[in-house]
């Protein structure tokens, strides 16, 4: 029997961040791994235009949960929405609900953040430090508390080139920056977030640093794990191969790529390109929560969730495996051809982008401008540009994750749990996953459907034709301007024109005698 599965059945679990993408997934394994949860509690926040019911109705619709759905038709009865708000004072919880909380609740998974990388850092701040102190104070008065599991990111440390499973103290005290934010003009907060980040590369990774050092030092007597994952991709069996549903950065890239949007990105080559299927963070996740609960640890442990040091791939493997799958597979209604390629040269990068990509979108903007339409093009460009700046710190760099924690509990796994809980990465073949990525990005992102992939194959050869006919109209602008009224050049055509000309009727000449 499986130990991890057995130990949530009869267990109520608080998640927070259960409608975003790592929350979601989380949602879906527990309630299919362990049917006898005793219920799922998971914090929703307010939303304009639509109740807090209709959200997770409307989320449980999704494709992810049709595995659960199929083997438990009623699983929804078992999630139990409650309002509340990260950054407000007692994470703005009713009375009526938290006095349930307080009593019912066995297992928290903290999954809520703000994972955006130019988040102001009085915002990220609170949702991602405040937050999770007010969890962890909410977590102090629960009566059955049995683990608290954080969700945090490697790159919390960042700023250090190797990074063991151990708390790092942070620059400034959690609870002094909470005093300087909560006083300060935001202007004057973004003015000298420079100076109080450092040498971390963004808000993002700066709080996450700063939530991990606040539970070691406020957790108490409560049994806390941390979960630390690189970039979070698609699944890489569960639910489904491929499954995803956000589009921040990496994943958005992949569909611009498809699309023939873009056409370059600078990121060092000879980098490993550390990339977690969800699947895999979700299924430590669980057994760290198992763990945590019945081993009951002396010290706060923390599971370094990478693939780089186990299994490593680079950024220069992906650029055949991306593009050649979305000519076999290709997107719906392409801007252009899938084409392109991943540079480290800033040179390279630079001229690629104003060559392949602003001018191509500015003609696009004046074709629909000429039409009527509103431009779009550039606007989509600049917000792609933006992203791919702030994501290729992460592109350029190779960092080292100690993983002993999590090879640990991997052999404290029995052998069926090692199958239902699988994060052992040494089995990852990543050309397979990367297909299926792409692949998801087509099903699950854009809901695409399979059956037209020959409308889309047409609509390729199309942009191939239309490319030839540009080309050969802009080899004749060439001639007309430059070679038609040089001597030098006329001679040097007929020259290259001639020796074109002498290779073919040998080829032909050659061909003849051996027929």
């Amino acid at each position: 029997m499986s130990s991890v599965a057995t130990y949530y059945n009869g267990k109520s679990v608080l998640i927070t961040g259960a409608t975003g993408f790592v929350g979601k997934v989380l949602l879906e394994k527990l309630l299919r791994s362990s049917q006898d949860v005793k219920a799922v509690y998971i914090l929703v926040r307010p939303k304009a235009g639509q109740s807090m019911q209709n959200r997770v109705e409307d989320m449980v619709k999704y494709k992810l949960f049709d595995k659960v759905r199929e083997e438990c038709p009623n699983f929804h009865e078992k999630i139990k929405p409650i309002s509340a708000e990260l950054t407000h004072p007692n994470l703005a919880i009713s009375p009526k609900d938290t006095a349930e909380l307080l009593s019912e609740v066995n297992i928290i998974f903290h999954c809520a953040a703000t994972v955006r990388f130019d988040e102001p850092l009085k915002h990220a701040l609170l949702l991602n430090v405040r937050g999770t102190q007010q969890l962890l104070m909410l977590a102090h008065q629960m009566e059955n508390l049995e683990a608290f599991i954080h969700i945090s990111t490697a790159f919390a440390n960042c700023n250090r080139k190797y990074t063991e499973e151990i708390i790092y103290p942070p620059p400034i005290e959690p609870r002094k920056l909470f005093d300087l934010v909560e006083w300060m003009d935001e202007s004057l907060i973004e003015e000298i977030t420079p100076k109080l980040i450092g040498d971390w590369p963004n808000t993002y990774t700066f709080t996450k640093a700063l939530a991990e050092y606040l539970l070691q030092q406020e957790k108490g007597n409560i049994h806390v794990a941390i979960i630390r994952p690189s970039i979070v991709g698609a699944s890489w069996n569960e639910p489904f191969p491929g499954w995803i549903d956000n589009i921040n950065h990496f994943n958005g890239f992949l569909i611009a790529a498809g699309k023939g949007i873009i056409r370059t990105i600078k990121c060092n080559l000879e980098a490993v390109a550390d990339i977690v299927p969800v699947d895999v963070a979700i299924n430590l996740t669980l057994a760290a929560g198992w763990h945590t609960a019945v081993n009951r640890p002396k010290s706060m442990l923390i599971y370094n969730c990478t693939t780089g040091g186990i299994n490593p791939f680079h950024w220069g493997e992906m650029e055949s495996i991306v593009l050649s799958t979305y000519k076999k597979i290709p997107l719906e209604k392409a801007f252009r051809i899938p084409k392109g390629n991943m540079t480290s040269s800033n040179l390279a990068h630079q001229y690629s982008t104003i060559v392949s990509h602003m001018a191509p979108a500015f003609l696009y903007d004046l074709y629909l401008r000429l039409t009527g339409k509103k431009p779009r093009m550039m606007k989509l460009l600049n917000r792609l540009h933006k992203s791919m700046a702030a994501f290729e710190y992460f592109a350029s760099c190779t960092w080292e994750w100690s993983s002993d924690n999590m090879n640990v509990l991997l052999n404290q796994l029995n052998p069926k749990d090692k199958k239902l809980f699988c994060f052992d990465v040494r089995q990852l073949h990543w050309s397979e996953y990367m297909e299926n990525y792409c692949l998801g990005t087509k099903k699950y992102l854009l809901k695409e459907d399979m059956a037209g992939i020959p409308a889309a194959k047409q609509h390729l050869r199309k942009l191939r034709n239309i490319q030839y006919a540009l080309n050969t109209i802009f080899l004749v602008i060439i001639w007309r301007i430059f070679i038609a009224r040089s001597q030098m050049a006329q001679n040097i055509w007929y020259f290259v024109v001639n020796l074109c000309y002498k290779f073919l009727s040998y080829f032909r000449a050659s061909s003849t005698l051996r027929h």
